[in-house]
């Protein structure tokens, strides 16, 4: 198969070509930092990770931008109102960069914890303001923008394209109903790059038109166009910007080039709350830390890839303690598989259990091969999955399949270390490499120590292997013994797990 990716453009699935080969350029719509980040900022930023991990896992060379929004967004996400960080730094008393270097750093925090990688550049609208100043410049000559009292406005009239990206038409966009009505405006539906900035306001600069600042949806197109160049192949964001901010985008950028500005356009969903959108406007958000507080964080990160990135995700503690669990049992078996390398490396290998050993055309080598070639669907099945427009509740289905296959197979008890180092590098390319949900530490190791969870996990594999050959007095007493020690066993269909009592 090969990648199809859903295009917001042209509402259908497509298949991705990069417009250089072996090269994507990426650009995802960063943060507005006048908070700590919420879980839904985990539902747009833990998708697009996923994204990214699987384009490199498939081979892609790619540059990932994902910017910094430290002005210019305003209260109520269009050309009025209060600068959101302006508006919080006077709540706390503190400056507006002050603030948004806070919260920059918590962001950062956050995302390194739900494992998310690092972008390639992560710029700052405020590090961008000339580039800006001479972007509405352009689109003044072009007769695209006009001046009002110190505000360049973009004139949507000059514009053919503008609502091709949403479906809205100019002629529909009613006064009042998610745009502004300005005196200084031609039509309702014309947006700011550059606003006035009145007196008292602090985040301001100045500009050909007075003293000012950018307006929201100039930036991106700045930012995405200064490292990716005129047209880029993927911009990536939260669905409820696909207008206004998403399709200003696309009319700034290309009224100025006069080339199209991205191929292919992905939305994720948004987290609901009882069926409301989670948002910091509306009061009904928790912040990562506060969920860090009570969940691992890949078990927010699993919760989240256990939804499409394009539907919506209705938050629970109950879903969040369910994929918690779902979780703990793809670790159990990781680290069962560990274990097992880690004790065949310090015994031996058996030549009698290892596949590169066993006599060609032999019963043990034809069942190692097997094993291996079942390995190799499981990766298979895993690519599909994700070649269909990323979908990773798929992928963590296989994954599961795989956990259940590797729990029956331990227990027989005669894998050959060329199936466990096989089985191992699956999981840590499909659940590690491209989900993030695998890593070195694993659930309980943090607070255990990675000794200790080694030690109950062979203890546990022992068990296992005395129970398949039927000896169930000795693996009672493996159980008994833990429990003496403080180390509670819990066996389920999914293998055995444990905790400390």
């Amino acid at each position: 198969m090969t990648l199809e990716v859903y295009n917001t453009l042209g509402r259908r699935r497509e298949e991705f070509k990069p417009l250089e080969e072996g090269f994507v350029r990426m650009y995802v719509c960063g943060p507005t930092v006048y908070g700590h980040a919420h879980i839904g900022h985990a539902k747009s930023y833990v998708s697009f990770d996923a994204v990214v991990r699987y384009l490199r896992y498939l081979g892609y060379r790619v540059k990932y931008v994902q910017n910094i929004t430290d002005v210019g967004h305003l209260t109520d996400n269009a050309d009025a109102g209060e600068d959101k960080i302006e508006k919080r730094a006077a709540a706390e008393h503190v400056d507006p960069m002050e603030l948004a270097e806070f919260y920059t750093h918590s962001y950062f925090e956050d995302m390194d914890r739900l494992n998310c990688l690092r972008p390639s550049i992560s710029p700052r609208a405020t590090g961008h303001i000339p580039e800006q100043i001479e972007l509405v410049g352009t689109l003044l000559e072009k007769g695209c923008a006009y001046e009002v009292n110190g505000s360049v406005y973009f004139d949507v009239a000059h514009f053919k394209g503008y609502g091709k990206l949403s479906g809205k038409k100019i002629e529909d966009l009613a006064a009042g109903a998610r745009v502004e009505v300005h005196p200084d405006k031609k039509n309702p539906a014309d947006f700011a790059l550059w606003k006035k900035a009145e007196k008292g306001h602090i985040l301001r600069w100045r500009s050909p038109w007075g003293w000012g600042y950018p307006g929201w949806h100039l930036e991106c197109s700045v930012m995405a166009m200064r490292y990716l160049g005129e047209t880029i192949d993927i911009h990536g964001g939260g669905l409820e910007n696909a207008f206004p901010h998403h399709e200003c985008e696309i009319a700034q950028s290309e009224a100025a080039t006069g080339k199209p500005f991205v191929k292919y356009w992905l939305h994720n969903n948004m987290v609901t709350v009882d069926g409301v959108k989670m948002g910091k406007s509306l009061g009904n958000f928790i912040t990562l830390k506060d969920a860090f507080k009570k969940h691992h964080p890949l078990a927010i990160r699993y919760f989240v890839l256990t939804s499409h990135y394009r539907s919506p995700l209705d938050f629970s503690e109950s879903a969040i303690e369910a994929a918690e669990k779902g979780l703990r049992r793809i670790h159990n078996a990781v680290g069962a598989v560990r274990s097992t390398l880690a004790a065949t490396a310090r015994e031996g290998t058996s030549p009698d259990t290892d596949v590169a050993a066993a006599a060609p055309g032999t019963a043990d080598d034809t069942a190692q091969k097997a094993l291996i070639e079942e390995i190799d669907g499981f990766c298979g099945r895993f690519e599909e999955a994700m070649d269909e427009d990323f979908n990773t509740p798929q992928a963590i289905g296989v994954l599961s399949d795989m956990v259940r296959w590797t729990n029956s197979i331990l227990a027989e008890g005669s894998v050959g270390r060329a199936v466990l180092e096989k089985v191992n590098d699956a999981f840590n390319r499909l659940g590690g490499d491209v989900l993030g949900i695998v890593t070195k530490e694993l659930l309980g190791e943090e607070s255990a120590g990675g000794l200790e969870a080694d030690l109950v996990a062979l203890l546990i594999e022992t068990r296992t292997q005395l129970r398949a050959a039927k000896n169930f007095q000795a693996a009672d007493d493996i159980r008994a013994r833990l429990w003496e020690i403080g180390v509670e066993l819990k066996d389920s269909p999914e293998g055995t797990t444990w905790k400390r009592t």
